[in-house]
């Protein structure tokens, strides 16, 4: 089996963008267009904005410079203020979140003392009723007598008729 041919691809750099070409659609193209732009594919290259960052990395916001500000200032002071307060709030519903999960403990510890208490009583209500049904059962059995066909066996006490027919 052979696969169709694809047509072979050249680049070329035009104008500081790079240019795929199709060597079959490029002998084809208009001759008023150049012959290194007629029927080519633009695509575009990233060029870095800061030549200085080596490899396009970014600084880390740790790295990089804060502007100076005034600790007189009154921007200043309303942005301390305004983030005491979110800390300040923070703080608050750290705590509260620790005291409900606290409550839950609580409540799920109890719950599950009331749930083992109730374990043990079921645990002897089925005891006892086993022992009952055990008691019952063993008294059947005391009171059943073989069947009238097996031999040595006395006849069933029910089995004399009483009117004397």
């Amino acid at each position: 089996m052979s696969r169709p041919q694809q047509p072979k691809l050249t680049t070329a750099d035009h104008n500081g963008v790079s240019v795929i070409q199709s060597q079959a659609h490029a002998a084809s193209s208009s001759s008023s267009l150049p012959a290194a732009v007629a029927g080519l594919q633009q695509v575009p290259q990233l060029i870095p904005a800061n030549p200085s960052t080596a490899g396009g990395k970014a600084l880390p916001p740790s790295k990089m410079k804060k502007p100076t500000v005034d600790k007189d200032s009154e921007e200043y002071r309303q942005r301390r203020e305004r983030n005491n307060l979110a800390v300040k709030k923070s703080r608050m519903r750290s705590k509260q979140k620790a005291m409900d999960t606290q409550q839950r403990v609580n409540e799920l510890k109890e719950e599950n003392e009331r749930l083992e208490a109730k374990i043990k009583l079921l645990s002897k209500e089925l005891s006892v009723l086993k022992d009952l049904f055990l008691e019952h059962a063993h008294n059947l059995a005391d009171n059943v007598q073989p069947p009238a066909g097996v031999e040595g066996a006395s006849p069933a006490p029910n089995s004399n008729p009483t009117n004397g027919q």
